[in-house]
């Protein structure tokens, strides 16, 4: 950063070179009692820095309204979403991923996180009109390998999820050739990571997709209690990076957030009212019960995102958790916890060998949970309309 083109006093320049202060993503991550202890300055001429370098960002980035409008391609990324390749599960949040942000999936293991991330990174190949962005995705492993089994399995059963496209669409794409993997193991690599790697594949227009799966795994044994200072700043600047990429590129970031009291599951009980006569009018409700569970990361990282959303296994009564744990199809919930344009609300999904499939109703809710439940309810419905 070429400091002497900023309207500076040149004892604040020389503070900066001295301090080795390069960017303005790093003048901005410090406090202003930080800034003031590196730079040796006084408190007004650390105020007299903030306001001008807050200034120069401003004005490269205001937008008039009559240019916003103007700027139809930008317009139209406002609207414009990632599907998930699934209609119930884009109708919960209106259409799938937004374009600009970082958007969380946390949850316990073994709650369809990966499955929902894979899918995402077929989703993003197909064309515009079925929800995809024509384009490629990255998937950026920090902890465990990558699991290109279970994305070939997705690769053929795309005629199965996807009924919706032609099949000569799909046949055309070669899934595989536009999913690239990085494995990023510490912090300095992930660093390299999205500074270099990613900017160039963005920059190229090769993907249109970001996963990190997952972003917690880098900081659990760098940082100690005494050391959450550190923590938060390097927290801020890999979100403050990402939201850089994804607003340039528009291009959806997708992190994977694991849940620390994961053996805190959320049990839903299935409750089926006597007074049902009819199968339409078949109902069903859930609830909570036991302990909260909260995201990794704390809230420095929770201000980094444009939408939290939570997935996890629903425990049904009667069912030991060993066997509910390797049930294929089994029960899963997708909750919307914060998003600017989402109310809080969620829907029942089951990951299949062909991907992740929400249910839309409650008698489908019902036919799933409770089988023998719905046949009677379906031979009663039955009798009395021979009646």
């Amino acid at each position: 950063m070429d400091w002497d083109q900023f309207d500076l006093n040149p004892k604040t320049i020389a503070a900066l070179k001295k301090a080795d202060i390069k960017s303005v993503k790093e003048i901005l991550n410090l406090s202003g009692a930080d800034l003031q202890r590196l730079m040796k300055l006084s408190s007004a001429d650390i105020q007299c820095l903030l306001k001008t370098v807050s200034r120069t960002l401003r004005e490269n980035s205001m937008l008039t309204a009559l240019q916003l409008y103007q700027d139809k391609d930008h317009l139209t990324s406002q609207h414009q979403k990632l599907s998930l390749g699934c209609s119930v599960l884009d109708n919960l949040l209106r259409g799938g991923i937004p374009l600009v942000g970082i958007t969380e999936l946390s949850g316990e293991s073994s709650a369809g996180k990966t499955q929902i991330s894979l899918q995402l990174c077929l989703c993003v190949q197909y064309p515009y009109k079925y929800g995809g962005l024509e384009s490629g995705a990255v998937y950026i492993c920090t902890e465990d390998v990558f699991p290109s089994k279970r994305l070939q399995q997705l690769i053929d059963q795309q005629h199965k999820l996807r009924a919706d496209v032609p099949a000569e669409v799909i046949q055309k794409i070669r899934f595989g050739n536009s999913i690239f993997v990085e494995r990023a193991a510490d912090l300095d690599t992930f660093q390299q990571c999205i500074t270099r790697k990613l900017s160039l594949l963005l920059a190229r227009g090769m993907v249109r997709l970001v996963v990190i799966d997952s972003l917690a795994a880098l900081f659990r044994c760098e940082f100690g209690p005494s050391e959450s200072a550190l923590k938060a700043r390097y927290l801020q600047t890999f979100g403050a990076q990402l939201h850089s990429l994804s607003t340039r590129f528009r291009t959806p970031i997708m992190c994977i957030n694991q849940n620390p009291r994961s053996a805190a599951n959320l049990v839903f009980v299935l409750q089926v009212t006597d007074a049902v006569s009819e199968l339409e009018a078949a109902q069903c409700s859930c609830r909570a019960v036991g302990n909260r569970v909260t995201p990794a990361l704390g809230i420095t990282w929770s201000n980094q995102l444009l939408m939290r959303l939570m997935v996890s296994r629903v425990s049904l009564p009667g069912h030991s958790s060993g066997v509910a744990s390797h049930c294929t199809g089994s029960m899963r919930t997708l909750s919307v916890v914060f998003a600017p344009h989402l109310p809080p609300s969620f829907c029942y999904y089951t990951v299949q060998l062909e991907g992740v499939k929400g249910i839309n109703n409650s008698l489908a809710l019902i036919k799933h949970l409770a089988p023998q439940l719905y046949q009677n309810l379906a031979e009663d419905f039955s009798r009395d309309n021979r009646v």
